[in-house]
């Protein structure tokens, strides 16, 4: 992805390659005076009913579709949902999958990954450990690396989402996003180029865009948050700054209380279970962070939903 301009045709090619893999998912409309937020237009685009439960799926197909996959199969760091989607893709396509986490993945998560019959290794603490662990993986088997967020291939899928929701909404003025790695931000704002206000959303714990943004680029930021397992992997990516530093209107910071409040919010307005990282982008609007000007436009991505908030035994 070189120029946005030009690559809207990758973007659309990519789509029609991963469409028989992955769900068209659904926005909703939100009543925001209910939610007392004010008088804007809200809608939320639900990516957590996406196969493997978040927006991952894409880049995932979209790596294993597009590129050759050696006999050793493909292999990947993960904080979790990235290692499910590869998990995921990887047993659709008949080909062995080695995902590495670290120890801060959740259960959820693990199970996910265990379930569609990968090879899982727990390395390190965090993710920087897990990718250090893959990337020795590789040399030692000649596996395909499927990088998280700063892969070609990966942003190409996870712009697929932009493409599809513009679609699904097309008046749309402002897409709040979370941010971890970038891939996610990266896409939608190639995709989109300025035609829509992104404003990027990430814990105040884990700034890792914010830090690339005022230095110029990628730098090593903290990594303390609720989210951490999806939010913070230490820096963004080198192929997704280009695009934040020309499209990304700004990135608002949010607490991890603030996220939990957007969980259970979420649960009351939709009935549904978004995990901290899905629900970081909706806690900008809830905690006004970001506030929308009357009869606004907007819309709020709700990530991934790999969470095990809701005891069904009980």
């Amino acid at each position: 992805m070189n120029d946005p301009a030009s690559d809207r045709a990758a973007v659309i090619a990519t789509r029609h390659l991963i469409a028989p893999y992955v769900r068209r998912t659904p926005v909703l409309a939100l009543d925001s005076h209910e939610l007392g937020l004010g008088a804007f237009t809200l809608h939320a685009k639900l990516e957590l009913l996406q196969h493997a439960g978040s927006f991952k799926t894409r880049g995932a197909f979209a790596n294993l579709l597009g590129r050759d996959v050696p006999a050793a199969g493909v292999v990947a760091a993960s904080g979790g949902n990235h290692g499910a989607a590869v998990a995921y893709a990887a047993m659709k396509r008949g080909v062995h999958a080695t995902i590495f986490v670290p120890s801060i993945s959740p259960p959820a998560k693990l199970d996910r990954i265990r379930a569609y019959g990968a090879e899982l290794v727990v390395a390190g603490e965090r993710y920087s450990d897990a990718l250090e662990a893959s990337i020795a993986h590789v040399a030692a088997t000649g596996a395909l690396q499927v990088h998280a967020f700063d892969q070609c291939e990966t942003l190409l899928g996870q712009a697929t989402l932009a493409a599809e929701l513009e679609e699904q909404l097309p008046e749309l003025d402002t897409l709040l996003v979370a941010v971890g790695g970038g891939g996610l931000i990266g896409g939608i704002a190639a995709w989109y180029a300025g035609r829509v206000r992104i404003i990027g959303v990430e814990p105040e714990g884990a700034p890792t865009l914010a830090h690339a943004l005022a230095a110029g680029r990628p730098v090593d930021a903290p990594t303390d948050s609720i989210a951490a397992d999806s939010l913070a992997p230490r820096r963004v990516g080198e192929l997704m700054l280009p695009y934040a530093q020309r499209y990304v209107a700004r990135v608002a910071l949010v607490t991890d209380d603030a996220i939990r409040s957007a969980q259970e919010a979420l649960w009351r307005a939709l009935t549904i279970v978004a995990e901290p990282g899905g629900a970081a982008a909706f806690a900008a609007l809830l905690s006004g962070v970001y506030v929308p000007a009357p009869g606004e436009r907007v819309c709020v991505l709700i990530s991934g939903g790999n969470s095990a908030a809701v005891d069904f035994g009980r």
